[in-house]
């Protein structure tokens, strides 16, 4: 009896940057960035989250650590990444909003919530915009509370603040 052949996990590489004590972990397949953690979470537990089998390699990784680097240090606006994110199809067009939320600028939960033509649902906007899986890149620390205060972000607030620092061009806020 012939045995049924088991697919091997996806390869996903992976590579670490650092920043001002921060750790980032980012996760790329070959068809574009998959994961920035903000965490700096192992390797090896990242790949048992996403079923994947993760290898450290930073040459796949060259475009997105460049294009990361060059944000953390205050010289790009903008990522041309290709992305390979997976979510729900209400996941994706928050997160495609929020890409386009401009550099510099912030949006609040309930404009964000209008944006994407689901006025009502800011709760299920904020819990997309907390599931976003490549935090900086689609940055979701431009968005904020009603008030305008600085609410929720998977990386912590005070990376948060440091990160809308940056975009403002100050070193301390």
């Amino acid at each position: 009896m012939p045995r049924a052949s088991k697919a091997l996990p996806e390869k996903l590489y992976a590579s670490a940057i650092h920043w001002e004590g921060w750790t980032f972990h980012v996760l790329s397949s070959a068809a574009g960035l998959r994961l920035v953690d903000l965490h700096g979470t192992p390797f090896t537990t990242l790949g048992e989250r996403l079923s994947a089998r993760v290898v450290p390699d930073d040459e796949p990784n060259a475009p997105v650590l460049a294009e990361v680097r060059e944000y953390l240090r205050g010289t790009r606006r903008t990522f041309d990444l290709p992305l390979d994110l997976r979510g729900t199809s209400f996941q994706l067009s928050v997160w495609h909003a929020v890409a386009g939320i401009p550099y510099g600028a912030v949006l609040t939960y309930g404009e964000l919530a209008r944006e994407v033509g689901h006025a009502s649902a800011t709760r299920a906007v904020g819990q997309a915009v907390g599931a976003n899986p490549a935090a900086l890149v689609v940055p979701c620390h431009r968005v904020v509370g009603a008030s305008g205060s600085l609410v929720g972000y998977a990386g912590g607030l005070p990376l948060k603040e440091r990160l809308l620092a940056l975009e403002r061009g100050s070193l301390s806020l």
